[in-house]
């Protein structure tokens, strides 16, 4: 989609970090934005600061997880501009713990936000997207940890790993109808996903039930920990991912990779995964002898 000025993107967990760097990128470049979050403060502060420039945007408050809300929020849109072209799938909650410390409400909180909000994402507007023969894109937010498995992460990898394997799929079968795919797999930026549990309904336990603070994890070496915190203390502004992702939707990427120095561990799965396929591929030619 590489001329963008003029169409429209729509964004879950638009009204701060990652999502809001997006609607700052996108309208920079010339498009309409709703800006979807479940913060009403972030909402307000997001339409303050769209309401004192020129862009078109438009604020909608949604829980990704209520399939009828995200209907409505993208029939609001269109009687704002008509037709969207790029969705972008942001809104998302961590938590961390061992599993053995999980709940089921833990797990389905963060499943529901993370990876169902995605699935009702996908589904409310891949119709929209093909219905006006324009061409369009999809930008799911994934994570490194969708690439990368780590202790004390359990519920968050699983709904990341998931994300990006809906993604890949995705792709090929949106392929044939001039949508674009791209998924964004970040490492730590400074947004508010670190205090997601403030938006933890009380349904699910409420705020007081959950946090992410995988450095105070008992059972991670004080060395990892050390590195982690390093990390968490150098975080990358989300300014930059938001030109990143403007990027790769101008220019049909695929996979966003803003954190050069998770590399190495990706590449070690690979290489541990190429291993287990020769041992076994041995294990089979011993057993058919």
């Amino acid at each position: 989609m590489k001329e963008v000025a003029g169409k429209t993107a729509f964004i879950t967990g638009g009204a701060s970090g990652l999502g809001l760097a997006m609607a700052r990128s996108f309208t920079g470049a010339g498009m309409k934005v709703a800006i979807a979050d479940i913060d009403d403060d972030a909402l307000k502060a997001a339409a303050d600061e769209f309401a004192e420039s020129n862009a078109d945007v438009i604020t909608i408050k949604l829980d990704v997880t209520d399939r009828d809300a995200l209907e409505d929020a993208a029939r609001q849109t269109e009687e704002a501009f008509d037709k969207v072209h790029l969705v972008c799938n942001n809104a998302g909650v961590a938590i961390s713990a061992n599993v053995r410390d999980h709940s089921y409400a833990d797990w389905d909180w963060v499943m529901g936000v993370n990876l169902d909000g995605v699935i009702n994402g996908v589904q409310v507007f891949t119709p929209r997207l093909l219905s006006h023969g324009e061409g369009g894109h999809i930008v799911n937010t994934a994570s490194m940890a969708g690439h990368v498995a780590t202790q004390g992460m359990s519920i968050y990898n699983t709904t990341k790993y998931a994300v990006v394997g809906l993604s890949e799929s995705i792709l090929q079968d949106l392929a044939h109808f001039d949508i674009g795919v791209s998924v964004l797999c970040p490492g730590f930026v400074a947004t508010g996903i670190y205090t997601s549990e403030r938006n933890r309904p009380t349904t699910f336990g409420g705020s007081e039930i959950s946090a992410f603070d995988p450095v105070k994890d008992e059972y991670r070496p004080d060395e990892e920990k050390q590195l982690l915190q390093r990390s968490l203390d150098a975080m990358l502004d989300p300014a930059m991912i938001g030109d990143m992702v403007l990027h790769a939707v101008q220019n049909d990427e695929f996979y966003i990779f803003s954190h050069p120095e998770f590399k190495e561990g990706v590449q070690e799965r690979a290489r541990t995964i190429s291993n287990a396929f020769d041992r076994w591929a041995a294990y089979r030619a011993n057993y058919d002898s």
